[in-house]
């Protein structure tokens, strides 16, 4: 699998449900994101088990990564019109509701190929994240096995620290959390931090 951290994010363009809930054929990639921090979360496949749950609460946290400028979107292979049958199903009834980031639509599996989270034999993708920043760069990247569902909040942690260095140039510490001391990147910061907080990492 590939380490796409510090390289630019593979474009595409694909069909999607946007947010409101229109369907377009050709969603631009680059076009969308162009000066945005974004994330783009890969998962297996529309009316699964585990799947529901993470599309859920991601939509619970859209308001927060809203407010921190983040484009969020997430990718399947399944077609444009099955996410939007996903979309239209309520909760109790196995769907996710109108969630209101974009779904892109990788029936062709290119995306997923491109950011090397096919699962070999399986025609569907892991549980991939990744976190771009204002340059098309791919900052942050977790890939989950497809039992295991990811954390959300951690999205939002991992956004926080990627702005918290963009804009104070220093880098954030273990289990950094907003509002916290970033830390200098040479040898009197890393001294200095753990002598004030090694105790309590």
């Amino acid at each position: 699998m590939s380490v796409l951290v510090g390289k630019k994010a593979p474009d595409f363009k694909a069909a999607a449900v946007l947010g409101c809930g229109s369907i377009i054929d050709d969603y631009s990639f680059s076009e969308r994101t162009q000066g945005k921090t974004t994330a783009v979360l890969f998962y297996p496949l529309d009316f699964t088990f585990v799947c529901p749950t993470e599309l859920v609460a991601l939509d619970h946290r859209l308001d927060e990564l809203k407010s921190r400028g983040v484009e969020v979107m997430v990718v399947s292979v399944d077609s444009q019109f099955t996410h939007a049958a996903w979309r239209n199903t309520p909760l109790e009834k196995g769907g996710i509701g109108p969630v209101r980031y974009t779904m892109i639509a990788d029936v062709s599996h290119a995306i997923t190929k491109a950011y090397d989270v096919e699962v070999e034999g399986a025609a569907i993708a892991y549980r991939g994240t990744f976190l771009i920043d204002k340059n098309g760069v791919v900052r942050h990247q977790v890939v989950n096995d497809l039992p295991l569902g990811r954390n959300m909040d951690e999205l939002i942690r991992m956004v926080d620290a990627l702005q918290f260095f963009e804009e104070h140039g220093e880098v954030c510490p273990a289990g950094w959390n907003k509002g916290n001391k970033g830390m200098k990147a040479d040898a009197a910061g890393v001294a200095s931090y753990l002598q004030e907080n090694a105790a309590d990492l």
